[in-house]
């Protein structure tokens, strides 16, 4: 799965900062994610990044994008390429 901001995002732009695939931008009321960037850190780390430095415990797993370990590792190599 892709990772989501909630509504509960302060708007810190921590979690921007600490993403390795550029995924994450601000929006208009909040920071998005966009999924077709946004790997959960497979490849590179054991856990999202971004859910690790959010001082609000805005982002989580969005359930509209669900994702095997298999197709995030394969996604993280395209984007490396």
């Amino acid at each position: 799965m892709a990772m989501m901001i909630s509504a509960n995002c302060v708007f810190c732009g921590a979690c921007e900062m600490e993403c390795a695939n550029e995924a994450i931008s601000q929006g208009e009321d909040a920071f998005e994610i966009d999924p077709e960037l946004c790997t959960e850190c497979v490849g590179r780390y054991d856990e999202p990044q971004c859910r690790l430095v959010c001082p609000a415990d805005a982002i989580g797993p969005d359930p509209r994008r669900v994702e095997t370990h298999a197709a995030l590792t394969e996604k993280a190599l395209k984007l490396s390429a």
